[in-house]
């Protein structure tokens, strides 16, 4: 068993930045990837970014280079440092663990309003 604790998430003026934590505990493979999803109201949940053993980081095209992943002090730690906030980042953004299946945190929200 897996699970997942998401932290930072907050309001946030546009423009502004943030940045998202989470840990991963439990039984967990070197192979595991970790990603970064969100989800706004009247959309589906759509990945932001992720991370693999290697270090290895890939980011939708939509964050324009604002947004990086990288892992804490320990690899079951990441975090997503948010900056330039635009008002169509406000989601609830949620930590994915994707090892045989997906592990998900209970999501933290992120609102960009002025």
């Amino acid at each position: 068993q897996v699970t997942l604790v998401e932290s930072g998430g907050g309001l946030v003026r546009p423009g502004g930045s943030l940045t998202l934590s989470c840990e991963a505990s439990g039984h967990i493979f070197s192979f595991a990837i970790m990603r970064w999803y969100r989800q706004s109201p009247g959309k589906e949940r759509e990945l932001v970014c992720s991370i693999n053993n290697d270090g290895f980081t890939f980011c939708q095209p939509f964050v324009k280079g604002r947004f990086k992943l990288s892992r804490g002090i320990t690899k079951n730690v990441v975090n997503l440092q948010m900056d330039s906030l635009e008002p169509d980042d406000t989601a609830v953004y949620y930590c994915n663990l994707l090892q045989a299946r997906d592990y998900w945190g209970p999501g933290t929200q992120v609102t960009v309003t002025s």
